[in-house]
């Protein structure tokens, strides 16, 4: 994470997204197609319809929620975003624990801040997610989520604060089965915040449900 809080670095992908205060949409688009070459470079596949050692996940996603508990309120979020995953380990542990280890990465175009004072549209980068997918017998398979990265925004958020935070969460969900390809559904809790980076900010605390459609694949 020390070269996501470079203030050198952070203010030169500002650059690149944003100008004026409004997204450069082709710097968006350009970020999100280059997570879809990255997936189709893996080579040839099959889909599984659940995860294995030595495969991947491919997922499109969305998600949308309100601020909740501490922090400033009033504050909505809508987000959308594509993850790659990497199936690292199979199944292991004990009893109901029983899982495996999946390592993913999100590229986030799309980012929509509901403030008070306006809306701060946003792409953001989560170089890191830690999930683990339990070993189940049925079409439904409960996992856990943890991860983040950071975000850029055309205008200050929280209002008045910085145009850059971190974007951190932890998930509870479950894949549903169907066929080749899996639904998820998702509990989310989202901080936003500079991690100190400014004074005086409180961050946001969001609760999100999201839902993604995703398909588990494997080299043949």
């Amino acid at each position: 994470m020390v070269l996501f809080s470079s203030p050198r670095l952070g203010h030169l992908l500002h650059q690149m997204c944003f100008t004026g205060g409004r997204v450069r949409r082709p710097v968006a688009v350009v970020v999100f197609a280059l997570a879809l070459a990255g997936a189709a470079a893996r080579g040839q596949s099959v889909a599984e319809p659940t995860p294995q050692k030595g495969g991947s996940e491919i997922q499109v996603w969305t998600g949308a929620g309100h601020s909740a508990l501490n922090g400033v309120g009033a504050t909505g979020v809508w987000n959308a975003g594509l993850r790659y995953g990497w199936i690292l380990t199979n199944a292991r542990g004990p009893g109901f624990l029983r899982g495996r280890f999946e390592y993913a990465v999100d590229a986030v175009p799309m980012y929509l801040i509901f403030q008070p004072q306006g809306v701060a549209y946003g792409v953001g980068l989560n170089p890191f997610a830690l999930k683990w997918n339990f070993d189940t017998s049925g079409r439904v398979a409960p996992y856990f989520d943890f991860g983040g990265g950071i975000l850029f925004t055309s205008s200050r958020v929280p209002a008045g604060v910085s145009r850059i935070n971190f974007a951190s969460g932890t998930a509870i969900g479950a894949n549903v089965g169907h066929g080749k390809v899996h639904w998820s559904l998702e509990v989310r809790w989202l901080h936003i915040s500079d991690a100190g980076l400014t004074d005086g900010n409180p961050g946001i605390n969001v609760i999100q449900v999201r839902a993604g459609l995703g398909w588990f694949h494997r080299k043949e």
